[in-house]
């Protein structure tokens, strides 16, 4: 396996909680593939957000939840280590963890894994907190971020910690 596959792309921190990760099952479907039956590699960034958007829901970080806070969170980095095809029909593994963070932003690491558990890509992005009314950077940790992180030290997210 290359290093690109094993790659850590957030430091933890110390004392900080484990990461809150969650998998989502999904096949490749017709829409997503080139005219040689392999996914497109624009494809890869809505497979991560769709890891990304359900496990925020299970933590109290939809974009629902955003969006009543009064808050956005645009992508500020994205990443993404391409490792070997995807091909239409294919069943796969959407894999994401958020690590801990000190801020206002979201650090989100993912992986792709094929049936036989070979990586098909790996990555991360980074999200940062804004204003919704000012659109300007949250300087501080917003209120809902703060508080998903409370229940997150307080272990409300142990089904989200193996």
């Amino acid at each position: 396996m290359t290093r690109r596959a094993n790659k850590i792309y957030f430091k933890r921190l110390p004392d900080a909680p484990a990461p809150l990760r969650l998998a989502v099952r999904r096949r490749v479907r017709f829409s997503e593939v080139d005219p040689l039956a392999i996914v497109w590699f624009g494809r890869f960034a809505l497979y991560f957000e769709e890891g990304a958007a359900e496990l925020g829901r299970r933590c109290g970080l939809s974009y629902g939840d955003f969006l009543r806070e009064g808050l956005r969170a645009p992508i500020a980095q994205f990443h993404v280590d391409y490792l070997q095809p995807l091909y239409l029909d294919e069943e796969f593994t959407i894999s994401c963890s958020l690590v801990w963070a000190e801020g206002a932003r979201l650090n989100t690491e993912y992986s792709l894994i094929k049936n036989d558990g070979s990586l098909a890509a790996r990555g991360y992005t980074v999200q940062v907190f804004l204003d919704a009314a000012s659109n300007q950077v949250c300087l501080v940790t917003p209120p809902l971020l703060a508080a998903c992180q409370a229940r997150w030290l307080a272990g409300e997210f142990n089904e989200l910690q193996t």
